[in-house]
């Protein structure tokens, strides 16, 4: 559906929505550590991976998805470092802006 919106586009939305009542994970578009830190201070619990994961299998098998996970995660630690967090939990909306998406 090429009109409907990301999935980080609408992650805050949906957050707001359950009010904590469930955990939100996003599954979509997620490609670098940049990504999981944007998902988790816009609220989401966890991420999937999907598409780096079957990337990272074509491309050298078990040892491409380690070294693809071991990248998300040193971009993630990263990521976190240079706006200031040490611990996953100091993650939060202040980290991030999203700028205004046009409704269809």
């Amino acid at each position: 559906i090429d009109t409907a919106p990301a999935t980080i586009d609408v992650l805050e939305e949906v957050c707001r929505a359950v009010a904590s009542r469930v955990e939100v994970y996003l599954d979509g578009g997620v490609r670098r550590g940049t990504d999981v830190f944007k998902a988790l201070a816009l609220g989401a619990t966890a991420v999937f991976l999907g598409r780096p994961v079957l990337w990272a299998l074509s491309y050298n098998g078990e040892d491409g998805v380690v070294e693809m996970l071991d990248m998300i995660n040193e971009e993630l630690r990263l990521t976190m470092a240079l706006a200031g967090c040490v611990n996953i939990s100091d993650i939060s909306r202040d980290h991030v802006r999203m700028l205004a998406q046009p409704r269809l």
